[in-house]
Order: C-alpha cells, then sequence, then structure tokens
C-alpha cells in the first residue's frame, strides 16, 4: 500500500513539476513576443535626443513626450492614410472569403471534368513568389486604368489560392450527406453554399477572416507600387515618409505605428477565440 502511495505521489509531484517547467517556457516565450510591442511604446515617447545617445538602452524612457503622437499624426495626411487602409482591408477581406469559399465549394463539392486539373493550377500559383508576379499585375493594372484607383487596391488581393486551398480541405471534412438531403429537397448548388456550408464553417472562415484583414493591413510592396498619389497612399506606405534618406524620425515613425495598431488588437481581441478554434478545426483536416 505504502509503495502504491508513494508512486502516486511521485507521479503527481513530477506532473506538477512538468506545469512549472511548461508555465515558465511559456511566460519566457510570451515576454519575448511583448518586448518589441514594449519597446516600440517606449521609443514613441522619447525624445530624439534620448533615442540616439542612450546606451545602454533603457525601457523607461527619462521623459515622456506625449507630443509626439500629435507631431505624428498632424505631420502627414495620417486621417486619409488610416481611412484608405480600412477601406481596403475590409473589402479585401469580404470580397476574398466570399471568392474563395465559392471556389472551394466547387472544388470541394461539385463534380465536372477537370476539377483536380484546375486545382493543381491553383496549387502552382502557391509556388510562385509575388515578385515574380509583380510586374505582370502592374502592367495588367495599368492597361485597365486602375493605377491610383481603388479598385488596383483591392480586386488583385481579392484572390487568394491559399485561401481556396484551405478552404477546400475544410468543406472537404463536411459529410456529403448535407448536400444529398438539400438535395432532395429541392435546393441548388448556390443555395446548399450559402444554408449549409457556410453556416458550418464559421469557426474557419472567421480565422481566415482575421489572417486576411491583417495581411491587408500591413501589406506595404503592393499599394507602394500601384499607388501615386497621398489620397490613395494607406498606412504602411505613409510611415514610410518617416524615413528619410539620412536620417529616420524614429520617435514619430513608432508613435504613428502604435496609433496603427490598435485597429489590429481591436480585430484580434474580438476574434482571438474564432482563430483557435478554426486553427483547431483546419489542424485536424483530412486531404
Amino acid at each position: 500500500m505504502a509503495t502504491v502511495r508513494e508512486q502516486n505521489m511521485r507521479s503527481v509531484n513530477g506532473l506538477q513539476w512538468g506545469r512549472i517547467t511548461l508555465y515558465i517556457i511559456l511566460t519566457v516565450g510570451a515576454a519575448i513576443m511583448v518586448l518589441p510591442f514594449l519597446w516600440m511604446l517606449s521609443t514613441s515617447l522619447k525624445t530624439s535626443t534620448d533615442i540616439l545617445r542612450e546606451f545602454p538602452p533603457r525601457l523607461i524612457p527619462s521623459t515622456f513626450m506625449i507630443s509626439n503622437y500629435s507631431t505624428a499624426i498632424n505631420s502627414m495626411p495620417f486621417g486619409r492614410f488610416y481611412l484608405n487602409s480600412l477601406i481596403v482591408a475590409c473589402s479585401v477581406t469580404i470580397l476574398q472569403l466570399l471568392t474563395s469559399s465559392l471556389a472551394a465549394f466547387a472544388f470541394a463539392r461539385l463534380r465536372f471534368r477537370g476539377r483536380n486539373a484546375i486545382f493543381f493550377l491553383y496549387l502552382i500559383g502557391l509556388m510562385i513568389p509575388f515578385p515574380v508576379l509583380l510586374l505582370p499585375n502592374f502592367l495588367i493594372i495599368r492597361q485597365l486604368g486602375w493605377f491610383d484607383k481603388y479598385l488596383a487596391l483591392i480586386v488583385p488581393p481579392a484572390f487568394s489560392a491559399f485561401s481556396i486551398f484551405l478552404l477546400r480541405q475544410y468543406y472537404r471534412g463536411l459529410p456529403m450527406e448535407y448536400d444529398e438531403a438539400a438535395r432532395i429537397d429541392g435546393a441548388s448548388s448556390l443555395r446548399i453554399w450559402w444554408s449549409v456550408i457556410l453556416p458550418n464553417s464559421t469557426p474557419v472562415l472567421a480565422a481566415l477572416g482575421v489572417f486576411t484583414f491583417l495581411g491587408s493591413w500591413n501589406d506595404f510592396l503592393w499599394p507602394l507600387i500601384v499607388t501615386n498619389s497621398q489620397n490613395m497612399r494607406t498606412l504602411p506606405v505613409g510611415l514610410s515618409t518617416f524615413q528619410g534618406q539620412f536620417t529616420v524620425r524614429w520617435e514619430l515613425l513608432m508613435a504613428a505605428s502604435v496609433v496603427a495598431l490598435i485597429p489590429v488588437l481591436i480585430v484580434y481581441f474580438f476574434a482571438q477565440n474564432w482563430i483557435i478554434r478554426g486553427l483547431s478545426v483546419s489542424s485536424g483536416l483530412k486531404g
């Protein structure tokens, strides 16, 4: 009896020490992930002389320069950049979810000739680096007359091979009996997609929507290429104005970056549970 009790105590102690070790590792990892944000926030509150002269660097500023935020916002058309980023990010997210879910539904639930071959071409598109497609896409935008317009910022990113692949894998995991029962009741393919598939794929759609919004909000290269006027610049391109040829206004750049993070933090705060559910669901899918 004593031997069994000792073994149980040892197993319990080992489990507790394992949890403590895991918590320590997670805490250290969380601190490493949060440190760049804290450093950005600290730099946004420092003076330019403190940033250049501090050694060793200090996380807490000696003088809190709250005025850096107003200076950063007033030194450029910050409100216009913010509005453009919101319009582009929201539009791209909505359109990409719409187009990807429709295409994924066709590849996963419908039977037509050449389905696998067309989907294979989509997978090939995932292997092509974006810089290779940059020039052809730009030439197409110029020929269509979309240069320096919202259409150039919204339409090309509204289609994603990765999103189609992710949703297709999820849709293949749903029972085909749903579709068969709906067709017996007289539902069309579009009706099945709207009333059956979409309500059963809310977690993966929410997770994909969040990642699409974040990617569009932080996109720099494509808006830089297809826009020319300040009225069409997005926020990441606008932030580059603080980087001159010889100097960088780090305190203003960090202050504007902190303000630019607000929508991202809001989206992640309200959608974090959906992200976890969507990733957990999609990670368990089978080919």
